[in-house]
């Protein structure tokens, strides 16, 4: 990750390792409702820029950045020595503020004298066009920049009506400050003398400022919102120090992803290009969540239930009942120039929305919040079977309606990923395989939801309809040389023949047959799919692979973890534990063992996992997979209507202990302890440590647990 990126709710500032946002750097700046709020933010001392020394944001919510001054010497006058000067710059953002403090400390043995300057500017870009959209009509525009002593002020009136500000406050007074964003302080310290300024950056929408509360006090609040978090969240011990710290990174990364819309928290899709209500991202993200923070799926649900389509609506492609893709809400979205306000150019984000609902009721046995989203459930449903199959053959497909929204309108958006085997790009209207497996996982396991509240008729509808969905995939999706599942059908009804992870993701849905479930298991972890890291989007022998395409070879930690739990569902231990292994001996070669959004396809005869360029770092479904993985190792499949647990747990090899406490499950908490017993037969013992849940825990035999690697 070549950024440095903090958020605090719907606020984020992402920077240079230096802390900077500099013109070498265009797409860094400070973000909110996807506006650049500072599109400039750099330190010098003495005219020039310090030297990095080191530059952590390891605590998610504060970043810490360490400098020192080069050596200036003219004419054999030494003016500074090299490495006298400490600067260290703390920032943090609380309450959508941004707070920075600047350190200067002197450690040589002389009095220094030297000035620290810093310059800001605001450009209020909105983000497509810091992402490089070229708009057709007429922006907004700055209508003033000044200075006073107190701080500087900027102010933008934008194309949609929107007025939008940007302040900057310092507590102490510089010795030089102007209305174009430059404040001078000549700095005078003795030796070991330490000198502070303190930044506070806020901006505003319309004149609505946010509350500025006191540095120390919000620092101490931000840091007590993420020890509470980490509180309530089920915590990991284990004996491996790369899971452990994947699991810690994840549910801190997801913390910093959470947002409040105004319908709860809700995990944005990943930073820094995508912290806005995403469909399909959110909605799996919460998914994954349900082992930590189960009450994120309903604020979830509540903001793709709020923004339900209503109308048909070519230009946002919106249909009545279908989930978001996408909510925007900057200058170019408001004024119409993008169909982002909201757009619904998603194919899975209407199923998702219902199998979300679904699985947080079994889960959690709340009834009560499915009972309210039945009327929206009842529109995404008859999306999905008016809307979503347009031509009445029982599949969902898509088709671009919108001239400027997305061609493919699955999780692989990108132009070229959907590809016949000669090549040729699938024409819509195009029916993705994992797609179907999310219709039949939201009807089948909807329907239990519903007969208990009484909808009995309509329970035993959902149910028949995703046994005519189950009957006649292999018919249509099933290729036989291939012993898998083509990735889609194109507009003629012809298979898309690209092996491809997709049909991983049917095996949580529960719409395969046990013997289709271990072939497609076993081709996810052959040579041509399976890295070494994890799977493949793309097989290495189909007609598109390519270890550097972003949807086709690259490897998704989402991608693998919708398997993953498929795979523990299904009892293919094996399969699940290469996986499983592939990925921490990713994760151990990335930065705080956070896996990325996506890196490269590449095998290990690379020697380390090769990034992906552009990827997204923290990013919500990837966070998620470390959660994921634990609960596919516990085998943990709660069924709160019912009243039971189950587990089938498995280690693979190179874990031999994994405890799990309070995880949130029905009306209490469950932990869970998993031991190898490294002395005989490696016999796996399972011991539950606590069970408040009010459900009967069935543990399977273990005794086969061993899992060799």
């Amino acid at each position: 990750m070549n950024y440095r990126v903090i958020k605090n709710n719907d606020l984020f500032l992402m920077t240079d390792h230096h802390g900077d946002i500099i013109e070498g750097n265009p797409q860094g700046g400070l973000y909110t409702k996807d506006t650049r709020f500072l599109s400039k933010l750099e330190l010098k001392l003495n005219g020039k820029r310090p030297l990095l020394l080191s530059s952590a944001a390891d605590e998610n919510y504060v970043a810490r950045i360490r400098l020192t001054n080069e050596h200036e010497e003219t004419n054999g006058v030494v003016k500074l020595w090299r490495e006298s000067v400490e600067l260290i710059r703390e920032r943090f953002i609380y309450g959508e503020v941004l707070y920075e403090t600047i350190s200067a400390t002197n450690f040589s043995t002389k009095a220094l004298a030297f000035d620290i300057e810093v310059s800001f500017d605001a450009d209020f870009s909105d983000m497509f066009l810091v992402r490089g959209f070229q708009p057709a009509d007429e922006l907004g525009r700055i209508e003033s920049r000044h200075c006073d002593k107190d701080g500087w002020h900027a102010e933008y009136a934008g194309a949609d009506g929107v007025r939008r500000s940007t302040r900057i406050v310092w507590d102490a007074e510089p010795d030089e400050a102007t209305p174009e964003g430059a404040v001078r302080y000549a700095v005078r310290l003795e030796p070991k003398q330490q000198r502070q300024i303190t930044f506070t950056v806020i901006p505003s929408v319309n004149g609505e400022a946010p509350v500025i509360t006191p540095k120390d006090e919000a620092l101490a609040e931000l840091k007590k919102q993420y020890e509470e978090w980490v509180e309530r969240c089920a915590k990991v011990e284990t004996d491996s120090a790369v899971l452990g710290g994947l699991y810690n990174r994840g549910v801190q990364d997801l913390r910093v992803l959470l947002t409040d819309f105004g319908q709860g928290l809700i995990p944005v899709a990943g930073l820094p290009w995508y912290a806005v209500a995403f469909g399909r991202d959110s909605l799996i993200a919460a998914l994954q969540m349900l082992p930590i923070f189960p009450e994120v799926a309903k604020g979830t649900l509540g903001i793709m239930a709020a923004n339900q389509g209503t109308e048909l609506n070519p230009w946002k492609d919106e249909q009545p009942g279908k989930i978001l893709h996408e909510l925007r809400n900057g200058e170019l979205a408001r004024s119409g120039q993008v169909p982002f306000a909201p757009y619904y150019g998603s194919i899975d984000s209407t199923p998702l929305f219902v199998l979300l609902a679904a699985e947080y009721s079994h889960w959690t046995g709340d009834t009560a919040t499915v009972e309210e989203l039945l009327p929206n459930l009842e529109r995404a449903l008859a999306w999905i079977d008016q809307y979503g199959d347009r031509d009445g053959d029982g599949w969902v497909e898509y088709y671009q309606e919108s001239s400027k929204g997305i061609a493919n309108q699955g999780w692989k958006d990108s132009a070229d990923s959907v590809v016949h085997a000669d090549g040729a790009f699938a024409e819509a209207p195009i029916a993705l395989i994992e797609v179907q497996g999310y219709v039949y996982q939201a009807k089948s396991r909807l329907a239990p939801v519903l007969a208990k509240l009484g909808q009995t008729e309509w329970a035993a509808r959902l149910v028949e309809e995703a046994e005519r969905l189950k009957a006649k995939l292999d018919n249509d999706f099933w290729m036989a040389d291939e012993r898998f599942y083509a990735i889609a059908l194109d507009g003629d009804k012809k298979q898309v023949q690209s092996v491809t992870s997709n049909p991983g993701h049917l095996l949580m849905s529960g719409i395969l047959a046990p013997e289709r479930a271990e072939e497609v298991a076993s081709r996810l972890v052959a040579p041509d799919m399976f890295s070494g890291y994890g799977i493949r989007t793309m097989s290495t022998e189909s007609t598109g692979y390519n270890p550097m395409s972003y949807h086709d070879g690259s490897i998704w930690p989402h991608d693998n973890s919708l398997t993953l739990l498929g795979m523990s569902r299904m009892g293919l231990k094996a399969e699940a534990a290469t996986v499983i292994s592939g990925l921490l001996r990713a994760a151990s070669r990335f930065e705080y063992n956070r896996l990325p959004e996506l890196f490269c396809g590449y095998d290990e005869s690379v020697g380390y996992p090769v990034s992906y360029p552009v990827a997204c770092s923290p990013q919500a479904w990837a966070a998620g997979t470390s959660v994921s993985i634990v609960q596919a190792l516990l085998g943990l499949r709660p069924e709160a209507l019912q009243g039971t647990v189950a587990l089938d747990p498995f280690l693979p090899e190179g874990i031999d202990s994994l405890t799990v406490r309070d995880i949130p499950v029905a009306a209490g908490r469950l932990s869970v302890s998993l031991s190898r017993n490294t002395r005989g037969e490696g016999k796996l013992q399972v011991e539950v440590l606590e069970n408040t849940s009010g459900c009967r825990v069935i543990v399977v035999d273990p005794s086969a647990d061993l899992i060799p690697n």
